[in-house]
């Protein structure tokens, strides 16, 4: 490798380093290409950029950008080594320990871990680096806490309420039990209309009845006294019939004695 292209590698990490706050340093060697290469793929199906480059070249791009700020990754640019950029600071933690659980293996080994300014250092990070937060993990976890009071309160609201609609239906309960009431005796009293409606003609009928009798009797009594009326001078006429009857065979008698 020329210097001309040691200078593009150079260039090309200042760009990585400056674009990602996190990236790992991790340990390849003695890994196959066969398994460099299924690592990549796991990188890349998890957006993690991952870049083998020599220590020298790596340590030169870091001092050209921040040599203090990255001081304490300095030591772990030795042997073999593999960079791995992300916008997440545990995914390419969780990416190694997938990856040795898959080959069954200890490699890659994580040399350190720069996050957000922060160095960790050693393999036995790997395990509390798989277990860091993420920024929206962090937004989420404080939403959460600011949210649990409000939650409370409007948990407890909704629960008055309901209680307050509970109290209601059961005052409302007895209003309801007399509606009920009124309707079915009005529907009583309507199931009886039609009976006192069939019954009306015979009532009807009866007064009708009841009232030509009184005609019957009032005109029975206006005609009693005057057949009695009629038959008093009867008496004497058939009386005086009878004496003039007598009177008539007297004197014949009394002529044929002459």
């Amino acid at each position: 490798m020329n210097k001309e292209q040691k200078q593009e590698v150079i260039e090309v990490l200042k760009d990585k380093f400056s674009q990602y706050s996190n990236f790992y340093v991790a340990n390849t060697e003695s890994l196959s290409v066969a398994q460099i290469t299924n690592l990549r793929r796991h990188c890349f199906n998890k957006q993690v950029e991952m870049k083998v480059a020599k220590n020298t070249l790596i340590k030169k791009a870091l001092e050209s950008l921040d040599a203090e700020k990255y001081s304490g990754v300095f030591d772990s640019l030795h042997q073999v080594t593999a960079l791995m950029f992300s916008e997440s600071p545990k995914e390419p933690a969780l990416i190694i320990s997938s990856f040795r659980k898959e080959i069954n293996g200890e490699k890659p080994v994580l040399k350190a871990a720069f996050l957000n300014g922060d160095v960790f250092v050693g393999d036995n990070q790997l395990i509390n680096l798989t277990k860091i937060k993420t920024k929206n993990e962090l937004i989420g976890e404080v939403i959460g806490l600011l949210m649990s009071p409000i939650q409370r309160v409007i948990g407890a609201l909704q629960n008055r309420a309901e209680g307050d609609i509970a109290n209601s239906a059961g005052s409302d309960a007895p209003a309801a039990a007399e509606s009920k009431n009124d309707k079915e005796q009005e529907k009583t009293v309507e199931a009886a209309a039609p009976t006192e409606a069939k019954n009306e003609p015979s009532v009807e009928a009866s007064r009708q009845e009841s009232v030509e009798n009184k005609a019957v009797a009032v005109e029975a009594k206006t005609e009693a006294p005057a057949e009695s009326k009629q038959d008093t001078p009867a008496e004497p006429q058939a009386a005086t019939a009878a004496e003039s009857s007598e009177e008539t065979a007297t004197n014949k008698k009394e002529e044929t004695n002459r």
